[in-house]
């Protein structure tokens, strides 16, 4: 299962191709464990639209991904892959009160590698610290994601990042005059 309004083939020639060998195997082997995951970071940012450069491989995936442990320690199951061919392959979880974001890992069908939909993508773009995140927010706007679509899952699953988003897509507006 692929997010229709996402398209990998964008990254190809942008992404170096032991970055989407990586990927591509790190899907296959979360698929074997069982593992729901969906491709975020800048792969997925590329696939919605703004392909830039990355150097590692980030997935959403689901909490079967973890072993829970006495007193709050959690470690990763066995065999999940955190680095190929010297690629670093990052595991994000959602918290528990974002149960929108944990509801969004897909059990993989096919041989497609799954990309989280854009309205989760921004999601978790606006809730990291970095610039970096804040400008593939503004890179996207621009690219033309659906803006309504995002408002919505933020109004319903995240609506103290509303005033990021509409600062935003404030900026991509300026940049794009």
């Amino acid at each position: 299962m692929r997010n229709a309004g996402a398209n990998l083939s964008i990254v190809e020639g942008v992404v170096a191709p032991r970055v989407l060998d990586a990927m591509r195997t790190a899907s296959d082997e979360l698929t074997r464990l069982g593992v729901r995951h969906v491709l975020v970071g800048g792969l997925a940012v590329g696939a919605h639209g703004y392909p830039r450069a990355t150097k590692d491989v980030d997935f959403l995936v689901g909490d079967e991904a973890f072993e829970h442990h006495a007193g709050g320690i959690v470690t990763m199951k066995p065999g999940i892959p955190i680095q190929i061919g010297g690629v670093l392959v990052d595991l994000l979880s959602a918290q528990p009160d974002e149960g929108a974001l944990g509801a969004v890992p897909v059990v993989r069908t096919g041989v497609e590698v799954p990309v989280a939909p854009i309205e989760a993508l921004i999601h978790l773009k606006l809730k990291s610290p970095r610039l970096k995140d804040a400008a593939d927010v503004i890179e996207l706007l621009k690219a033309g994601i659906d803006r309504a679509r995002c408002r919505a899952w933020l109004a319903t699953n995240a609506p103290a990042l509303g005033p990021k988003f509409e600062e935003l897509v404030e900026r991509a507006e300026q940049e794009s005059v």
